[in-house]
């Protein structure tokens, strides 16, 4: 059985909306351009041709990942979370005890991540040592460059 993937309903709306814009949409832009390629006669030699099926495959591949997502997705809800403690779904303030500044992280399931949005993977260093954790906790979390000092100064919806 494949294993679960932790979404936010926002995530999971994301997941959504871009599967059916590509079986609505971008599907048959990928039909169009087959069928004028095939059109221009021999396929053998058809470069246009050649290009429109790598799309093809590429497209329904993605399609078929997205499709397993949304099977598989375990939606984190709302209501059941507290900010109590660190947890998916949650935003967490944290100040760096080494140079005093401060950082606010969404944790996130892993398909969700994008760092350059604040937004962090369950399962990245930081944060799997950031779960669990209640405002005013030091955490130490060993990384490839050294050890980071951080404390939660804040946990929000």
């Amino acid at each position: 059985m494949a294993e679960e993937i932790l979404l936010t309903q926002e995530g999971y709306d994301k997941i959504v909306a871009e599967h059916d814009e590509l079986v609505s949409v971008r599907r048959k832009e990928v039909s169009e351009r087959l069928k004028e390629a095939i059109s221009y006669g021999d396929i053998s030699e058809n470069a246009e041709y050649d290009s429109a099926k790598d799309e093809q495959a590429e497209l329904e591949e993605r399609i078929i990942k997205l499709e397993n997502m949304i099977r598989t997705a375990k939606i984190i809800d709302e209501a059941e979370m507290t900010n109590d403690f660190v947890g998916v779904g949650l935003t967490v303030t944290i100040e760096d005890m080494d140079n005093g500044g401060t950082m606010e992280f969404t944790i996130v399931g892993s398909t969700e991540a994008d760092p350059f949005e604040g937004r962090i993977s369950n399962e990245s260093l930081v944060g799997q040592n950031l779960l669990g954790k209640k405002k005013g906790d030091v955490v130490e979390i060993v990384v490839p460059d050294g050890v980071l000092h951080y404390k939660v100064a804040d946990i929000t919806r």
